[in-house]
């Protein structure tokens, strides 16, 4: 033994090579601040040391190092930037002595090397990555930029090009990816892993490899002329701000800080990449971005706790409807490894949903994510069948039929009657009421909603809907089983388009206001999508969800909430509806479509649709940014605050995750509680004061009124 903490032992493996192995408390390896005082004092005692030839660092579990213990930096950034840059320096000084032992290095890189696991093993001299291994920086997703080294050693290693692409996206890289850039020198079978490395070493020792040449280069400044600088450096900026539309500052910073240290030797890059790290730490995108990653962990830690008390085992699932959403379902728990009956009255409906599953299957296949074997076994986890007597098998059943409150209630009430006692029931609806579907069944508590976002294998959110009668057994299965199909399920209770299309419709009705008004419906998706930041304005998004869809919603939802929600005299969305314009489903709705050249459908303007909308109003209406933003939003906002105070959804962390995943609320603002911390409660209450003679849907809750006058926030502490 050479040296010990509670997060690593140090000791002899072979010969004079020593094994530096992490062993930090709990499922994974991470970077606490204790963590690297002790790996300083370590390196420091290390490299006094003369009996030490070479070195390979290890993990005792999984996966190498996942990155920072967030939860314990946070409340750091709390502190003022002056005090943040000498933390950070801090931190690197840690990277930096281990960059500067007196003998060589390498990381055995098996699982996941993210973040500060990923700059701990770029200030090694080699890399040598198990075939499972995935590295990579995803601090840009916080908000924030590697901090400990990676915009200052990752250029030098793997090419300013590369390095930007990996820090401004925040993409995991593969073993194999990462061989091909440089950034790992080896790929090997898990199990050959430490042998590698140790014979790696030895051939360093042997004087075959210049350990100190390749330590030169990354300490040097980067290998590129100015115009080569130029040209990147450009391309690079371009391509970020045209991807973040300004609304993401850290991908934009990290970019300037690897052009500003281009030149710069190791010291002098590493001291602005600490402060350029300070001053991202202090943004209000990096308090959001990072309180997002609290809430998803909040709403996974609810989750497996729930499914944790689940008495069901889940070994067979089944789907019933092979459309769009049955087929997705189907494809996703085969995928993930549940078995699943997919059962249709139609033959051709089958088809078509195998062939879906197929292409799905085929695209990981070309792209070398899965092999042609692992392909056929999946495809085999999905059984079709006409015959209703398969379904019987199954341990849950999602029904997947037409959005129509009847035929639901007819085929759910046959399913219970063939169903073994012990089966789950779940109904993928949309906005139809759990409790009204719940009155054509014998035993309602074995039910619950199970509301699917299209498209199922992309989105990651499941509503898992609690009906009045639904039993806890029964929701914790349905938890237990999104978890399965790799979801992130949210428990709400039940009303008409439950929370998530609750919310929405009336931000659709704020939009069909304005259009209704004059205001042109493209400039309107201009502002929410440039100015706001959603990934698709409101007249796009309608015609990504189809406009026969909204409008049928829209009944549901006027009938269930009829002083809010009632139809608009003048609705474009029913004009829209009436003359089949349906959306991107057959080409035609707010705006025209057509393929591009890699068969992805391209928008573009379309005179029908204006002249439709014309009669709505006598001229046309010019609105100035910000009251667009709050004609749309502040509908939404109240409805939010309603679900709350309702306990629709119980806390604002399942709430902003849920649009967030949902919807695609954007990240940047940290869903609608935290925006609503970032603007002030009664600032949002003062603008939409401003609007309340346009109707019901603007008009806020006196609760929320209260919860304003008393200075109400809704995240007291930065992850609570």
């Amino acid at each position: 033994m050479i040296f010990q903490s509670d997060s690593f032992v140090v000791s002899f493996i072979k010969d004079q090579i020593a094994e530096f192995k992490f062993t930090v408390s709990g499922s994974v390896n991470k970077l606490s601040q204790q963590t690297l005082t002790d790996c300083h004092q370590a390196i420091k005692e290390l490299a006094q040391r003369d009996d030490i030839k070479g070195m390979v660092f290890t993990s005792d579990k999984d996966h190498f190092i996942v990155g920072a213990d967030i939860f314990e930096f946070l409340p750091t950034f709390q502190r003022p930037e002056e005090e943040l840059v000498g933390w950070i320096k801090n931190a690197t000084d840690v990277f930096d002595a281990l960059e500067d032992l007196p003998f060589p290095t390498v990381s055995a890189v098996n699982g996941m090397a993210l973040g500060g696991g990923c700059e701990w093993i770029l200030a090694t001299d080699f890399r040598v990555a198990s075939d499972s291994a995935k590295i990579g920086l995803p601090e840009t997703k916080l908000g924030i930029m590697p901090g400990f080294g990676g915009t200052v050693r990752l250029p030098r290693l793997i090419g300013a090009d590369n390095a930007m692409t990996w820090i401004t996206t925040g993409q995991e890289n593969r073993a194999n990816d990462a061989l091909k850039v440089g950034a790992v020198d080896a790929v090997v079978a898990g199990d050959k892993l430490l042998d590698a490395c140790i014979g790696m070493l030895e051939q360093v020792i042997a004087g075959k490899i210049d350990w100190q040449k390749r330590r030169a280069q990354k300490q040097a400044p980067l290998k590129m002329n100015k115009v080569e600088q130029g040209m990147s450096f450009a391309m690079a900026e371009g391509l970020v701000m045209g991807k973040t539309k300004g609304h993401y500052p850290a991908p934009v910073m990290a970019v300037k800080t690897i052009k500003a240290a281009a030149n710069m030797s190791r010291d002098e890059a590493m001291a602005l990449e600490n402060a350029n790290f300070a001053k991202l730490a202090k943004t209000k995108e990096a308090a959001a971005l990072t309180g997002i990653f609290l809430s998803d962990q909040y709403i996974k830690g609810k989750a497996k706790k729930l499914a944790k008390h689940s008495d069901t085992e889940i070994k067979q699932a089944a789907v019933l409807g092979a459309g769009i959403m049955g087929g997705g379902i189907a494809y996703q728990s085969a995928y993930k490894g549940t078995p699943i009956i997919m059962k249709d009255i139609n033959q051709g409906a089958l088809d078509l949903g195998m062939g879906e599953a197929a292409k799905l299957l085929g695209k990981k296949v070309q792209r070398g994510h899965m092999s042609m074997d692992k392909m056929v076994g999946v495809l085999g986890k999905i059984k079709p069948t006409l015959n209703d007597a398969d379904v019987t098998a199954a341990d849950i059943i999602v029904e997947a039929v037409v959005e129509n409150p009847n035929v639901k209630k007819a085929v759910l009430k046959d399913l219970e009657k063939s169903m073994p006692a012990g089966t789950v029931l779940t109904s993928n609806t949309s906005t139809i009421r759990i409790d009204e579907l719940a009155t054509a069944l014998e035993k309602p508590e074995n039910f619950c909603g199970m509301h699917f976002f299209n498209p199922v294998p992309r989105m990651p959110l499941v509503e898992i809907i609690r009906g009045e009668k639904t039993s806890e057994a029964t929701v914790n299965a349905v938890v237990d089983y999104a978890l399965k199909l790799g979801k992130s399920p949210i428990v709400v209770n039940d009303c008409p388009g439950f929370f998530v299309n609750r919310v929405l419709f009336p931000y659709f009705a704020g939009f069909s206001k304005m259009v209704s008004e004059g205001v042109s419906f493209s400039k309107i998706d201009k502002v929410m999508e440039n100015i706001f930041g959603w990934p698709m304005g409101p007249a796009y998004l309608l015609d990504v969800v189809g406009i026969d869809t909204a409008f049928h919603c829209t009944g549901v939802m006027a009938d269930g909430f009829p002083e809010r929600m009632a139809r608009q005299e003048k609705d474009p969305v029913t004009i829209m509806a009436n003359a089949e314009r349906f959306g991107q489903k057959n080409g035609k709705g707010f705006y025209s479509y057509a393929p591009d050249r890699r068969g992805r459908l391209k928008k573009s303007q379309d005179a029908q649709a204006l002249e439709l909308l014309a009669p709505l109003f006598d001229s046309e209406k010019e609105l100035d940014k910000q009251e667009i933003i709050d004609r749309c939003m502040v509908p939404m906002i109240n409805e939010v605050l309603l679900c709350l105070q309702e306990n629709i959804v119980a806390s604002p962390q399942e709430a902003d995750m849920a649009l967030v995943y949902g919807i695609g609320f954007p990240p940047f603002r940290g869903g609608v509680f935290r925006y609503l911390d970032q603007i002030g409660l009664a600032n949002f209450v003062a603008a939409a004061d401003k609007y309340a003679h346009l109707g019901a849907i603007y008009q806020v809750s006196d609760e929320t009124r209260k919860w304003a006058d008393q200075g109400r926030v809704f995240y007291q502490v930065e992850g609570q």
